[in-house]
């Protein structure tokens, strides 16, 4: 059996898109423009995409580092092969440790680069920055609305309890200024830099510093108001805008609205699960919403105008004679419309003819005499639709 060949490395400098001949800021210009281009964050789930992230990144390693260069341009590719005692880089594109990539070329990237591959959470430094704190937790709640409200839209201030920062110490969870001092691990850059020699040249690793915990500073005396935390349990009130046609279930999220972090960490989201209020007459289907009528046989038989409750009111509408139960009117446009659309749902009306429960002599005899007329016999011919093909119709 022959085994499949292994394909070749690309050259470095047509991964980055230079000549041999250029300059060190050229070859930086060049691998930001291809790191942007297939970085992880603007190409989720591209795999494709992540290893030519990861190629680029090998590529910019070597011809960076002027000895690296040097021996690669004389050796191509082999340079680095185990026979010539090298790894080549970070050991070759599908071994590379996206946090290894970060970490030792963070400082070419910018915010519009560097996303939330290991930007969320509040633990790692963006572009060099040194981050602050923990990042506090999301909070959830649930909001109960009527249906008049989801109609219509509404805004909502309510009481939220949830950690805030302290206003002791403003979040710095120390009890006052002097008392916190610069990381003497880092030296408050909140990494750590390590060098390695190797056969190739130096190697330089950055790591969060694991005194400071990234902070860049310690604490020698805590707040006794918050224990160090830089927050308190307490209370806020939050103005929530819920936009019209939200159903039983949805979520609605507001950034940096939950749980305030430790010690000047970013703010959690809070979380509104959308709940609905049950009507006292009005049931709600998607869109729709649905009313039982109920009507007595004289106003069937003679037909009537009723006042029916919607969403938006009441509505009048006009019940024909010889109106059948089960007969379903649609009022257009009178259901819910939809969340940030254009259209909007009916109110259906189920017609249901009242039958006497109880009845006197006098109305007995007067029902025997009419059950004997032909016009009381049930008769229905082919413009009389079944109940499935009334309800099919309805929601149609």
């Amino acid at each position: 059996m022959v085994k499949e060949a292994k394909m070749a490395k690309r050259d470095y400098y047509e991964v980055l898109g230079v000549g041999k001949s250029a300059s060190a800021d050229e070859i930086k210009k060049s691998y930001r423009k291809v790191a942007m281009q297939y970085h992880p964050d603007r190409n989720p789930g591209d795999k494709e995409a992540e290893e030519k992230f990861k190629e680029a990144a090998e590529a910019y390693e070597v011809l960076s580092d002027t000895d690296k260069r040097a021996k690669y341009d004389r050796y191509g590719h082999q340079a680095f092969s185990p026979g010539m005692g090298g790894s080549g880089g970070f050991g070759g594109g599908a071994g590379m440790n996206m946090e290894d990539i970060f970490s030792q070329f963070g400082d070419i990237f910018g915010d519009d680069v560097f996303g939330s591959f290991f930007g969320g959470g509040g633990g790692r430094s963006r572009g060099g920055g040194r981050p602050t704190g923990t990042r506090g937790s999301n909070l959830r709640i649930r909001l109960k609305l009527t249906y008049e409200e989801i109609a219509k839209g509404v805004t909502k201030t309510i009481k939220v309890k949830k950690y805030v920062p302290c206003t002791t110490c403003n979040g710095s969870g120390a009890k006052d200024k002097n008392s916190v001092q610069t990381c003497s691990t880092c030296g408050g850059s909140g990494q750590v830099r390590r060098v390695t020699n190797t056969f190739l040249g130096q190697m330089q690793t950055v790591t969060t510093c694991p005194t400071c915990n990234g902070e860049g500073s310690t604490v020698t005396a805590k707040c006794t108001a918050c224990k160090g935390e830089g927050r308190v349990y307490g209370e806020e009130m939050v103005t929530i805008n819920v936009p019209a046609g939200v159903q039983e279930g949805m979520q609605l999220s507001m950034q940096g609205k939950g749980n305030a972090g430790e010690r000047g960490g970013a703010n959690g989201d809070l979380i509104i699960l959308i709940e609905e209020e049950a009507h006292k007459e009005l049931q709600r289907d998607g869109l729709n919403v649905a009313f039982d009528l109920h009507i007595s046989f004289p106003d069937a038989a003679f037909g009537t105008s009723v006042e029916v409750p919607t969403i938006d009111g009441r509505a009048k509408i006009k019940i024909p004679a010889g109106t059948q139960s089960g007969k379903i009117f649609r009022l257009k446009g009178k259901g819910f419309p939809e969340v940030n659309g254009y259209g909007r749902g009916d109110q259906l009306i189920h017609v249901n003819v009242w039958t006497p429960q109880n009845l006197n002599s006098e109305e007995k005899a007067m029902l025997e005499k009419l059950s004997k007329s032909e016009n009381f016999k049930p008769n229905p011919d082919k413009n009389n639709k079944s109940f499935f093909d009334r309800v099919k119709e309805a929601f149609s």
